[in-house]
């Protein structure tokens, strides 16, 4: 991804949870406390990009200032019900850029099943995604309510589809008529 990349700085924008391991100073203005500090055991959102950043850092004593967990859009419930059908589940309602998101969590955590949950799910709704762009009255009727649920990535994939499926058809058409 390239730096100006606005689908990455909206992925690292994404708020994920995080505890605090030690007391930070006049940091508590995070939580909504101004003026005092960030106590141990505090559990807060923050941008994936700072709590990175958090996580990372360590005090004098090589304590993390910060353990970063999975954000929502990546619990057990959810990729529960990825397995059981990936077309039902709403992955724009649970994070705009839902496989972006999951992409840098697997970075920051070793996790093999969510790794091959994702990849199973993006390949089943990969495959409605393209009969949906070649149909469009697929994608108008039953299919519209599939295709509000997809995230920024699947749309990409559903309008290179489509954009494809038009230009082949029009490729078609103008051999016809030689």
């Amino acid at each position: 991804m390239s730096y100006y990349d606005i689908d990455a700085i909206l992925t690292d924008a994404q708020k994920v949870p995080c505890t605090f391991e030690i007391t930070v100073p006049g940091l508590g203005y995070i939580d909504g406390n101004a003026g005092q500090d960030m106590k141990e055991g505090t559990k807060v959102e923050l941008p994936l990009w700072l709590a990175e950043m958090l996580a990372v850092s360590q005090n004098q004593t090589g304590t993390p200032v910060l353990t970063l967990d999975m954000p929502t859009a990546l619990s057990p419930r959810v990729l529960n019900a990825l397995k059981a059908d990936p077309k039902t589940v709403d992955l724009r309602a649970l994070a705009q850029h839902f496989y972006a998101l999951a992409a840098r969590m697997l970075e920051l955590f070793d996790e093999p099943t969510l790794d091959a949950t994702l990849d199973a799910t993006f390949k089943a709704r990969a495959a409605v995604i393209a009969d949906q762009a070649h149909n469009p009255r697929g994608a108008l009727g039953e299919g519209a309510e599939f295709l509000r649920g997809l995230d920024e990535m699947e749309r990409q994939l559903f309008r290179g589809s489509h954009e494809g499926a038009k230009e082949v058809k029009g490729w078609l058409a103008g051999l016809g008529k030689r």
